[in-house]
């Protein structure tokens, strides 16, 4: 299985799309908590339902259990914690949630998975670390 990651902001639908295209993604996994305010854009869970089957035939799923827990999330957002504790933090988490057979038990039939995350220029997201989990656990 292929693990990409993506994020919904700083990027352009044209881009977006063709990076999706480019891996031959059949899964785009969205592992964000919040995914239908303004701020989303072209990224909002009802239009990637939509775009998603309709221009890569792939699946669309959106998975709160791959989210970061709230409050750890706005505290990384604010700078009250580094990207290291709340990276920390965030595998902790989804260790105690058994987030990886999840994933494996739930999508493991798919070729190439996209998890779409947030992150932007100036700060990083947690896809980055589920990526890491992932790929770790397919080498085990």
């Amino acid at each position: 299985m292929q693990i990409n990651t993506i994020s919904a902001y700083e990027t352009s639908a044209e881009q977006f799309f063709e990076d999706l295209a480019s891996w031959g993604v059949d899964l785009l996994l969205d592992t964000r908590l919040k995914n239908t305010n303004q701020l989303a854009g072209f990224t909002k869970k009802n239009d990637l339902a939509y775009f998603v089957p309709r221009l890569l035939h792939a699946d669309y799923v959106h998975d709160k259990l791959f989210a970061p827990a709230p409050t750890m999330l706005e505290r990384y957002l604010h700078g009250n914690i580094g990207w290291d504790a709340f990276a920390d933090a965030y595998r902790e988490d989804m260790r105690e949630r058994d987030a990886v057979p999840h994933f494996f038990n739930r999508y493991g039939e798919y070729r190439s998975v996209c998890l779409l995350g947030t992150a932007t220029h100036k700060r990083r997201s947690h896809v980055e670390v589920l990526q890491q989990m992932l790929e770790a656990a397919t080498k085990a």
